[in-house]
């Protein structure tokens, strides 16, 4: 069952022994602020060299790179949409960063994989509204693919944490 793969965690994502990280990348991907530029500073010079090579990453897409420095092997960067109020097809777009994420990690044979709260920092996403659509994506694509083991949602503080366990919680209670 998908419930048991999905977990939530307050920590920091670049600690993580996952065989994937996913980065919260800027359209550049030479790194940034916030997730990005921790990540960025984790992993070394190898990656910004390796981001430069691939020419940037539209809003909702994702592109992959080796994790340098990092436990993980792999990171997968993700560009998520800036919140303009929620009528410029948001939703869809941050929907997309996980879809596109875990087909990524498909094709890699990646087994489990760390997503950060993607578009909810600088970007000004509304952690509940974020945090459903991130539940709600991962099961969805969980129901129809079984190669991923875990799905770890990791939370770089307390009031993120509340709101992702919160969304899994009311996401399996509707089921």
């Amino acid at each position: 069952m998908e419930k048991n793969r999905i977990t939530v965690v307050e920590g920091d994502i670049t600690k993580q022994h996952v065989d994937a990280v996913v980065n919260a990348a800027n359209n550049t991907l030479l790194g940034g602020g916030g997730v990005d530029g921790a990540i960025h500073r984790a992993a070394g010079p190898g990656l910004l060299a390796e981001c430069r090579t691939i020419g940037g990453c539209r809003t909702g897409d994702a592109v992959i790179t080796r994790g340098y420095r990092l436990p993980a092997k792999w990171v997968i960067h993700t560009v998520g949409p800036v919140w303009h109020g929620g009528k410029s097809g948001e939703a869809g777009l941050l929907a997309d960063c996980y879809r596109n994420s875990l087909r990524l990690a498909i094709e890699h044979d990646i087994r489990t994989i760390a997503f950060p709260s993607i578009s909810t920092g600088a970007y000004g996403y509304p952690i509940d509204q974020a945090s459903r659509i991130a539940v709600e994506t991962v099961a969805e694509f969980l129901k129809h693919d079984q190669s991923i083991l875990e799905v770890r949602f990791v939370c770089f503080n307390e009031r993120t944490y509340d709101a992702f366990e919160r969304a899994l919680k009311e996401h399996f209670q509707e089921l």
